[in-house]
């Protein structure tokens, strides 16, 4: 009978740390994961409020921004569309187009690089306003009001 209560009492501590490893397992962003990864509990049933409490930990609006178009970045599946797959900004300065592998600098600080080999002579523009976005398959796209020129481009920077 002791042994049939012992093993109720593991296999329920391990049922608890596998909704846990559950829960932090569909946190997308890395240090958010590895910090709730960390919350479990070893050898004892884990609290259910260590990985929400992780969770909590969700990065800004600004941090998101900062990290879009980063190669070792994941979009977080809680947030909403649109913050995952675009950001906006604009061309400081002059800006009448682009050729080959130009770098583009925005506002906002990010570099992207034209990575399609197009090129584009516009009217100059200054302090163009800007559109990156990334399609349904993870590839990215400078859309410049006023043009129907969308540049594929990649994060440098």
């Amino acid at each position: 009978m002791k042994a049939l209560f012992v093993l109720l009492f593991v296999s329920g501590s391990a049922l608890a740390d596998d909704v846990a490893m559950l829960q932090c397992r569909s946190i997308a962003e890395v240090p958010a994961r590895v910090a709730c990864y960390d919350a479990i509990p070893v050898g004892a049933a884990a609290p259910l409020a260590a990985p929400v409490a992780a969770a909590a930990a969700a990065p800004t609006p600004q941090q998101r921004e900062q990290a879009f178009g980063m190669a070792t970045v994941k979009a977080p599946k809680s947030a909403t569309p649109e913050q995952d797959n675009s950001i906006s900004s604009t061309i400081v300065g002059r800006f009448d187009g682009w050729s080959g592998n130009e770098l583009v600098k925005l506002a906002n600080g990010q570099v992207w690089r034209i990575v399609d080999g197009s090129s584009a002579v516009l009217p100059p523009m200054t302090d163009a306003k800007v559109k990156v976005e990334r399609n349904i398959i993870g590839t990215y796209f400078l859309k410049i009001e006023g043009t129907n020129n969308s540049p594929k481009v990649r994060r440098v920077q």
